[in-house]
Formats: structure tokens, C-alpha cells, sequence
């Protein structure tokens, strides 16, 4: 576990965006659960990956569809809601950072660590924008 003091401001780069911050496996399947689009990020430490995984999170947002719902879990931190987020993103293996948007409470899209390392925000955000212009 992750002391809170050194992720906060990482927490905090997705909650001043307007992501829900869960923190428990209930959390977790009621927010996917519900009717319309949920963005699901596991959030993490790694700096070679959650360095541009946050800033295209948010970029993301700066489109004319987004989801009806943004939450966030905390690998490392959040074990309960992390380990419900995954088993909601099944068959995909578990990875850190990640994202995946959920419609109507199925898996629809998912961006697993190979696809965020090395990669830019920007292209980051445009992968997460061409989702919700699909799905949402």
C-alpha cells in the first residue's frame, strides 16, 4: 500500500476533473452497473505510464460526447475497488494504469498499460474520444 500523503496529488489530477474516487468493491459494480457510459480509471503510481494516463483523461474530456459517469480506483491503494474494477474488465489481464468505458454495465472499450506507455496524452485522449464518439 501506497501512503496517501504521496498519491493524493495524483488522486487529485483525476478528481478536479470531475472523476468519482471509489474506494470499495460495492462502489465499484453500482457505479458500472448503472444505465449509460461509465470511463473506469485505475489509477497508479508508475510514472512511466500514469504520467500521461491522467493529463489524457482529462484531455479526453474536452470532447461533444462524453460519459455519463467518470470514476477512478487507486492500484496499490484501493484494493477492494481495484480488484472489482478488474473483474468487471474481464477477459483482460490485470494492468496499471488502465482504462475502460463500460455501457449499460458492459465492458465496450479498454486501454490496457501497453497501450498507454510510451504514448503521448494527446493520442491517449483522442483513443478515449473516438469511444465516446462510438459509444456514448
Amino acid at each position: 500500500m501506497y501512503p496517501e500523503e504521496l498519491v493524493k496529488p495524483m488522486r487529485a489530477e483525476l478528481s478536479e476533473a470531475g472523476f468519482e474516487e471509489l474506494y470499495t468493491a460495492d462502489a465499484v459494480k453500482n457505479a458500472i452497473s448503472k444505465q449509460g457510459t461509465t470511463l473506469v480509471v485505475v489509477n497508479s503510481v508508475c510514472g512511466c505510464a500514469a504520467r500521461n494516463a491522467r493529463p489524457g483523461a482529462r484531455m479526453s474530456l474536452d470532447n461533444g460526447k462524453t460519459p455519463s459517469s467518470l470514476i477512478t480506483v487507486f492500484a496499490g491503494v484501493d484494493k477492494d475497488a481495484v480488484d472489482a474494477a478488474r473483474e468487471l474488465m474481464f477477459p483482460f489481464p490485470p494492468s496499471s494504469p488502465a482504462m475502460a468505458l463500460f455501457k449499460d454495465g458492459e465492458l465496450v472499450h479498454m486501454l490496457e498499460r501497453h497501450h498507454i506507455e510510451g504514448r503521448p496524452a494527446e493520442m491517449i485522449a483522442e483513443n478515449l474520444k473516438d469511444a465516446y464518439n462510438e459509444f456514448c
